[in-house]
């Protein structure tokens, strides 16, 4: 995801109103994903969201302090964001990741079966046999760890959302 643009930003205008401007900037690209977050499956979106939160965070770690208890508060829940949705998107990242390594031992498998004319006694032998469980099991470990922190994200971002947190942060910056 490409950043915006902050444009009418003046080199010799007053710092304040100037981070105020890329903060503001920043903050409205974060909430522009709330739309497409709704739905779980869109994983591009979410890791975009994360990558939105994380420029807001490293703008809040450098000019933050410049709006006080709000920009700090704004910082915490930038890193927060950028946090959780890195998790999520770990988990979207690592499930193909083994679910094609599963892939591959089966068939290393399959092809001890064919080598040995399906004989049902290889089944035994299979040398990946034993894998399947454990990565069978980080799978199910994963896709529940995702649900669970995407529902932690979703009910996070809902109670922010009702607090009217954006709108106190955007009357700070003003």
């Amino acid at each position: 995801m490409k950043a915006r643009a902050v444009p009418g930003l003046d080199p010799a205008g007053p710092f304040r109103a100037n981070a105020a401007h890329i903060v503001a900037t920043r903050l409205e690209e974060l909430y522009a994903f709330d739309p497409a977050i709704r739905d779980p499956a869109n994983v591009a979106d979410l890791h975009d969201m994360r990558i939105a939160a994380k420029r807001l965070r490293y703008v809040l770690e450098i000019v933050g302090f410049a709006f006080g208890e709000d920009g700090r508060q704004l910082e915490a829940e930038a890193k927060w964001l950028q946090e959780v949705l890195g998790e999520v998107h770990d988990c979207d990242v690592m499930i193909p990741e083994v679910d094609a390594h599963v892939a591959s031992l089966r068939d290393g498998d399959r092809d001890h079966l064919l080598a040995n004319d399906c004989d049902p006694g290889a089944l035994a032998r299979a040398p990946n046999g034993t894998f399947y469980i454990g990565l069978e099991g980080l799978v199910s470990y994963l896709e529940a760890r995702r649900i669970v922190l995407y529902r932690e994200f979703i009910d996070h971002w809902d109670r922010q959302l009702a607090s009217r947190f954006r709108e106190r942060v955007e009357a700070a910056l003003r």
